[in-house]
């Protein structure tokens, strides 16, 4: 068993595939789950795993060059992701609904504020 890093197997073997533009939607749990993508659900319970606490293990395991949000993202989740993205790419929540669907992998968090979700596009490490 691993010690260390993302130990949900459907996770680490869903990121072990991705390559270079291939799209990760991180979402929060009353987003539309759209028909297309690899789902890993991890929400357990409301708020748990929070979109933070997913996002900051996403991006200790990927490269990430680009990221795409709902430009009605507000309050703390609007604050963490404009931290990690100096590019961060706002786009009406109807639209990221609709890019979502092109997304290789989309990851399902127990988040329970409203619009957050986040659309990253894999980079790569060298």
């Amino acid at each position: 068993m691993k010690k260390a890093g993302i130990l949900n197997r459907h996770l680490a073997g869903a990121l072990a595939e991705l390559g270079h533009g291939d799209g990760v939607l991180v979402c929060d749990a009353g987003l539309p789950i759209p028909a297309g993508p690899r789902v890993v659900d991890l929400a357990f319970r409301a708020g748990v795993p929070s979109f933070a606490e997913v996002l900051d293990g996403l991006l200790a395991e990927l490269v990430v060059e680009g990221a795409t949000a709902a430009q009605e993202l507000r309050g703390p989740n609007r604050a963490l992701l404009a931290a990690h993205f100096q590019d961060l790419e706002l786009v009406p929540h109807e639209r990221l609904k609709e890019l979502s669907a092109g997304a290789r992998l989309l990851v399902r968090t127990g988040e329970a504020r409203p619009y957050a979700n986040v659309l990253l596009r894999c980079g790569v490490f060298f």
